[in-house]
């Protein structure tokens, strides 16, 4: 996902804390250990999770609070037309 120029510390202040009724829905779906981080040069942000099963975790996405979020992030961010983040599949090279 990319940060618009500049709005990292606003990006962090929506997080912090994070809507009580997001987490609540994320730990429902099966997502745990959820970390965010950010490549300053590039504006980047890299989302890992550990989740229960892709179904589960796909299904977030259908949530009212889920879309709610994706709207109320839309203007610090790129998004698609949904306002959902425009994100890009990461390729796993290496496994330990």
């Amino acid at each position: 996902m990319t940060l618009y120029p500049d709005k990292i510390l606003e990006y962090k202040e929506r997080h912090n804390p994070i809507w009580k009724e997001l987490e609540v829905e994320l730990k429902t779906h099966g997502i745990h250990n959820y970390s965010i981080f950010f490549d300053e040069d590039t504006h980047s942000l890299f989302g890992y999770a550990e989740i229960e099963s892709e179904e589960k975790a796909d299904a977030i996405a259908n949530t009212e609070i889920c879309k709610k979020w994706w709207k109320f992030m839309a203007d610090i961010m790129e998004t698609n037309s949904d306002n959902s983040p425009v994100s890009n599949e990461l390729i796993e090279v290496f496994y330990l």
